[in-house]
C-alpha cells in the first residue's frame, strides 16, 4: 500500500540532472515480506510479526531531535555519495564539479551520517575523503563511523613499525587484494618520477618487511588460541592462506612492485597519520558507534560483550576505548569485542549476540541498530534479531560491487531518520521509498 503524501513528507531532490542514479518518486509503507524487506532469522511470518509487535510495543522510542542521514559502505564511490547526497534531500547538486553544490535548509539542520567503509574497491579513496571534507567545510554536521576497511587499512600499516610478532606481522597482507588499488591510487598521485622510490629497499627486502614470515602459520595458532576460540582461529588462518598467495599476484596484476608497495605504505603514514598530512583529520573524527536517542548507529553489529559495554559504561566510554586501543596492543583490538563492531557478520564464528545482550540495550534505552557491511538487494531491509530491531543499510551503491552482483545503473541509498517518528529508505534499486512507521507497520 502507497503510504497518503499528505501524511508523510517525502524528501525533495535538488539537481538531479547532475547525477545518473535513478531516484524514486513516491513512497511505500516498509512491507512485511516484500523482497525480504522485512523478516527474523529462521521464523515463519506469524512468529515475526508476534516478535515484530515485542519489539515496537515495550518502552516508548525516543526519536532524533534532528534529521539524520546516514550513508553506508561508499567504498570509494564519489559519484555514488554525491548521488545519495541529493537523495537525501539536504544537498543540492549545482554543476559538474564535486564543489559544486550547496546545502539546502533540510541540510543545514540535519546530520550527515558516513557509517563505515570508505576505503578500497575504487575508483578513488582519495576523491571521496575530500567530497567529504568539502561537505564539512560546506557547514554539514558530519560524523563518521568506523568501518572495517577503513580499520583493517589502519592497523595493517600500522603494523608495519610494530617489532616482528606472530600476532601482527601478518596484518599488512590481512589487508587483501582489495586494498591494491588504493595502493595504486597513492602511487599514481604521489609516487611518479625518476626520485619517486629514493631511500626504499630493493623489492626482496620490502617484502619481507611486508608479508609475515613462513612460519607465521605455525606459530599464530600457538598465541592467539588464549583468545580466539578454534572455529574463528581455523578460519582467520584459511582466510590468511588465501589472502597470503593472492596478494603479491594482484600487487603484480596491478603493475606494482613490491618496492612501490612499500613506498605507497609509507606515503599513506604521511598521509593520514602525521599531523601535516591532508588526510588527518579522518581517522581522529572517526567514531565507533553513534547514538540517537533510541537509534544505535555502528558499522557491522553488536555481540553481547560490545552490549555489556554500552549498557555499563555507555557510549562515550566505547568511543575512548575504541581510540585508546588502536593506539595499543592491535592484535587485543582486532580480535576483541570493540574491534568486531566492525566486523561481525553473526555468523556461528563471530562472537554471539544473544537476548542478553538485547536485554542490556533496550535497559539503556536502545531499541534499534542502524548497520551497514551486509550487501543487501532492493534496497535497505530490517532484521529482527533476537528481538531488536536492525536496519541493514548497505545496499550496494559503489559500481564494482554493483558490477559484480549484476546490478545496473549508477548506485545511490540513504536511510533518513525523522523526528517525526518516520524511517525513509531510498535506493536506487527499489521503485519506492520505503517508510516506516512503528505503529503502522503492526496494522
Amino acid at each position: 500500500m502507497k503510504a497518503p503524501a499528505s501524511q508523510i513528507k517525502l524528501p525533495r531532490y535538488h539537481g538531479q540532472k547532475w547525477i545518473a542514479a535513478r531516484l524514486p518518486q513516491e513512497g511505500q509503507l516498509w512491507l512485511l515480506g516484500k523482497y525480504k524487506s522485512v523478516r527474523k532469522e529462521r521464523s515463519n511470518r506469524g512468529e515475526l510479526a508476534r516478535e515484530l509487535r515485542m519489539a515496537i510495543e515495550g518502552e516508548p522510542w525516543r526519536w532524533p531531535n534532528r534529521a539524520v542521514y546516514f550513508f553506508a559502505d561508499l567504498h570509494a564511490d564519489t559519484d555514488a555519495f554525491i548521488a545519495s547526497l541529493v537523495a537525501s534531500g539536504g544537498f543540492s547538486k549545482t554543476g559538474p564539479r564535486d564543489k559544486d553544490f550547496r546545502l539546502t535548509r533540510a541540510g543545514r539542520k540535519a546530520r550527515f551520517l558516513i557509517g563505515g567503509d570508505c576505503f578500497d574497491k575504487g575508483p578513488s579513496s582519495l576523491r571521496l575523503l575530500r567530497m567529504i571534507r568539502l561537505l564539512i567545510a560546506a557547514g554539514a554536521n558530519v560524523e563518521l563511523l568506523a568501518g572495517n576497511h577503513d580499520i583493517r587499512m589502519l592497523v595493517g600499516i600500522r603494523s608495519l613499525d610494530l617489532e616482528q610478532d606472530p600476532r601482527t606481522e601478518h596484518f599488512f597482507v590481512r589487508m587483501g587484494p582489495k586494498a591494491v588499488p588504493f595502493f595504486r591510487e597513492i602511487s599514481d598521485e604521489y609516487l611518479q618520477g625518476n626520485n619517486a622510490l629514493q631511500g626504499i629497499p630493493d623489492n626482496r627486502a620490502c617484502r619481507r618487511k611486508l608479508f609475515p614470515r613462513k612460519r607465521w602459520f605455525r606459530e599464530f595458532p600457538q598465541l592467539a588460541r588464549w583468545d580466539m576460540h578454534e572455529q574463528q582461529l581455523q578460519r582467520e588462518l584459511e582466510r590468511m592462506q588465501k589472502k597470503y598467495d593472492a596478494f603479491e599476484k594482484s600487487c603484480t596484476r596491478a603493475g606494482l612492485s613490491m618496492r612501490m608497495i612499500y613506498a605507497a605504505a609509507r606515503k599513506w603514514q604521511e598521509l593520514f597519520l602525521h599531523p601535516g598530512g591532508e588526510f588527518h583529520w579522518f581517522y581522529r573524527r572517526m567514531k565507533a558507534v553513534h547514538r540517537e536517542r533510541s537509534f544505535l548507529f555502528i558499522h557491522a553489529g553488536l555481540d553481547d560483550r560490545s552490549a555489556a559495554l554500552i549498557g555499563g559504561k555507555g557510549i562515550g566510554h566505547l568511543n575512548r576505548l575504541f581510540h585508546e586501543q588502536l593506539q595499543q596492543d592491535l592484535f587485543d583490538f582486532y580480535y576483541g569485542p570493540v574491534a568486531n563492531i566492525v566486523r561481525t557478520k553473526y555468523r556461528d564464528a563471530d562472537r554471539p549476540l544473544t537476548r542478553r545482550g538485547t536485554r542490556l540495550l533496550h535497559r539503556k534505552g536502545i531499541h534499534a541498530i542502524v548497520h551497514g557491511h551486509v550487501n543487501r538487494n532492493y534496497g535497505q531491509r530490517i532484521m529482527l534479531r533476537k528481538g531488536l530491531l536492525n536496519f541493514e543499510c548497505d545496499a550496494m551503491v559503489d559500481r564494482n560491487t554493483r558490477s559484480r552482483q549484476g546490478l545496473k545503473g549508477q548506485g545511490a541509498a540513504v536511510t533518513i531518520f525523522h523526528p517525526d517518528r518516520v524511517v525513509m529508505g531510498i535506493s536506487t534499486d527499489y521503485p519506492y521509498i520505503k517508510i516506516f512507521q512503528p505503529e503502522a507497520l503492526l496494522r
